[in-house]
């Protein structure tokens, strides 16, 4: 029984091997893909690029891709036509215009009002500091002058 367990977990990768893609028929359109697909996002997985997602929809727009290669687009123009078709989520790196200025810009907002934020506690906690400090040196000194 343990033999039998053995030789199917040393052939299950063997057997996975199958799933491979095959050898591109054009190996100067799967080089360029490969170069435009790094540059976009799945939409499916969202946080990987289009060239290592295994998700169906990804294979689709790789094959989509493919074919614009095929018709001799240019890659402004194959990724010009992704983004009409699918927004601008679609790119890894958007353009700059208003409509992705919170994507650009967004995280330095952020970062300054975190840094504000910071610097406005800081500054109240010091002088709460302070007060508290001063408060009880005064109150001794009023309680001195009193028994005096």
């Amino acid at each position: 029984m343990k033999w039998i367990l053995l030789c199917c977990l040393l052939l299950a990768p063997a057997v996975r091997a199958a799933d491979a893609l095959p050898v591109a028929e054009d190996p100067q359109v799967e080089k360029r893909l490969v170069v435009i697909a790094e540059e976009l996002r799945c939409l499916v997985c969202q946080n990987e690029s289009l060239a290592s997602s295994h998700a169906e929809l990804a294979e689709d727009l790789r094959r989509e891709v493919r074919k614009l290669i095929r018709e001799e687009k240019t890659d402004t123009e194959i990724k010009t036509y992704l983004v009409e078709r699918y927004g601008d989520f679609v790119l890894y790196r958007p353009q700059v215009k208003p409509l992705t200025w919170p994507l650009w810009f967004g995280p330095f907002f952020m970062l300054l009002v975190a840094v504000w934020g910071l610097w406005r506690y800081l500054r109240l906690r010091k002088n709460a500091l302070g007060q508290a400090q001063a408060s009880p040196h005064h109150d001794l000194n009023q309680t001195a002058t009193h028994k005096d």
